[in-house]
């Protein structure tokens, strides 16, 4: 049953049929074969379907709360299992905004070292794609923003406070200031993270806060489209201040300068689905990321 289950949350998160046999990687006749022997078992119509897919039915939608948990339950289940016999063991799926890619390297290095039978998968998403992620079984664990837009029934373990910088060519003007604050990029030529990006929101907040309009004349979901960009020329870029480290940082026509004044840093940790208990994986990669935490630790500015 478990598989069937697995299958009508596919087609649930796919919203087709097609894309969602392809995403378990099996033929579309056998997801509605699944589909139709779940529907008998349980008795309900769960999807509504002529030609194409039309969405869940009532049922269904109820159906879908359970389906995801006997689910969830399952893997932790069979995890406890294997844990018991082999160790820790396994894939962890990490689900992490563009900007803390840097930080999911120290956490999925030292994760690894500590536990060599794990594997990492990390891919990078926005704070939406990523609670939806978590919500859909489709990855055990996030790196995002904890205390800026709503996050639902999660599990939460702080990592670090994001602190943003500028980075700017060595010849523009802004390279040659000892300080930057944010009213100074008012009329630049910017380059930034796209609109749906949780940092480009904060970031606009941060304009607006300062009285300034942002005119982005490049957009990307990518920091390192961000940084190629002004080591061509004349874009100027605003990261965080690690991302920035590791993208310039040594690249001699690149000037990074931590932003000064008003601007409300923000707080990026690991989030999980809320649950009791939580997998042994999972459970260790909290104690993980609390441990990294504790040892890049740095005083409250």
């Amino acid at each position: 049953m478990i598989n069937k289950l697995e299958m009508f949350i596919a087609v649930a998160r796919e919203g087709h049929f097609g894309r969602a046999a392809e995403s378990l990687g099996l033929t579309q006749p056998t997801l509605s074969t699944g589909i139709k022997q779940l529907e008998e078992m349980l008795g309900v119509q769960l999807i509504f379907r002529g030609s194409r897919y039309g969405g869940l039915t009532p049922e269904g939608q109820r159906a879908l709360v359970w389906a995801r948990q006997l689910v969830s339950d399952t893997r932790t289940f069979r995890q406890e299992m294997r844990t018991a016999r082999h160790g820790l063991s396994g894939i962890v799926r990490l689900a992490v905004i563009p900007t803390a890619l840097t930080w999911a390297a120290h956490l999925s290095a030292r994760f690894t070292a500590a536990h060599p039978n794990i594997r990492m998968t990390i891919l990078s998403r926005t704070s939406i794609e990523i609670l939806s992620m978590l919500e859909n079984l489709e990855a055990d664990a996030g790196l995002s923003y904890l205390d800026n837009e709503p996050l639902g029934r999660v599990t939460t373990e702080p990592l670090y406070r994001e602190r943003y910088t500028v980075v700017a060519h060595r010849n523009s003007d802004l390279a040659r200031q000892e300080q930057v604050e944010w009213a100074d990029l008012s009329g630049e030529r910017l380059c930034l993270l796209t609109p749906n990006m949780q940092n480009r929101r904060i970031i606009n907040e941060n304009f607006m806060e300062a009285g300034v309009t942002p005119e982005a004349q490049v957009e990307s979901n990518s920091t390192v489209v961000l940084a190629a960009h002004v080591e061509a020329g004349d874009w100027i870029t605003v990261l965080p201040i690690d991302m920035a480290r590791f993208l310039c940082g040594g690249k001699p026509d690149l000037v990074i300068r931590e932003i000064a004044g008003r601007g409300t840093d923000h707080a990026v940790g690991l989030v999980a689905p809320y649950r009791e208990p939580h997998t042994p994986v999972l459970t260790a990669l909290i104690a993980e990321t609390r441990a990294l935490a504790d040892s890049a630790a740095e005083p409250t500015k």
